[in-house]
């Protein structure tokens, strides 16, 4: 296998990017799967990926640009958890915005980011008081910063992530969240964790949805049919 069948996973410890590994492994790829802490190692390699310990808050653009020389692409799956506005900048903005820049000096073009379906409107309907405004800044500034980049991105936009197993199948949303103009009950909006990692592995197994958002939920309609 070629380094070119590589992906590169930031927030490798997470419960997308642990579902997203062996799938990722099973269309032929290598993964290697960025951790802040070694303690987490054993599980990540359990789940098929080379665990590399880096710590994505500290490290600069040039050292994430030599981990991703020579990939094939780049998903960052990373978050800060909420709770504290300072960390989920410094995660979910200033980090990801490094690992965009980092992308492109490293001549990887493909670059896929977990992002939420509403992340671009938010930012006007979202109380700055609020606590989610945070989060809401970070991911919103992500996404614009990976849009005005010259990488072959996609965004995906999930709902509410659930534990239900992925059946494969989505219904999608516009750049809203809403689905044929109209927002859908809570029931609707969620989509299960699984799923967002059949969604990233067919993106980028396919060269799928290049430089789009993808907003989407549980749904019917199969995801090859959907995300072209």
């Amino acid at each position: 296998m070629s380094d070119a069948d590589r992906v590169v996973i930031l927030g490798g410890h997470g419960k997308i990017a642990l579902m997203a590994a062996p799938k990722f492994k099973e269309a032929g790829y290598s993964v290697d799967s960025v951790i802040r802490n070694p303690d987490q190692s054993a599980e990540v390699e359990a789940a098929g990926a080379n665990a590399v310990v880096l710590d994505i808050e500290s490290a600069e653009t040039d050292k994430l640009a030599e981990l991703f020389t020579g990939a094939k692409a780049v998903v960052f799956s990373a978050g800060a958890g909420g709770g504290n506005p300072d960390r989920t900048r410094a995660v979910d903005l200033e980090a990801a915005k490094r690992s965009i820049d980092a992308s492109a000096q490293a001549g990887v073009d493909r670059y896929v980011i977990v992002s939420y379906a509403s992340a671009g409107v938010d930012l006007d309907r979202v109380d700055p008081e609020s606590s989610f405004y945070p989060y809401v800044e970070a991911k919103h500034g992500a996404d614009e910063h990976l849009r005005a980049s010259s990488l072959n991105y996609t965004i995906l936009g999930p709902g509410g992530l659930t534990s239900e197993p992925s059946t494969g199948s989505v219904l999608l949303a516009d750049d809203s969240g809403d689905v044929d103009g109209t927002t859908p009950d809570s029931d609707t909006r969620v989509t299960s964790r699984e799923l967002v990692a059949d969604v990233m592995t067919h993106v980028i197994a396919n060269d799928a949805a290049k430089r789009e958002t993808v907003n989407f939920y549980d749904g019917d309609t199969p995801i090859a049919e959907a995300v072209k």
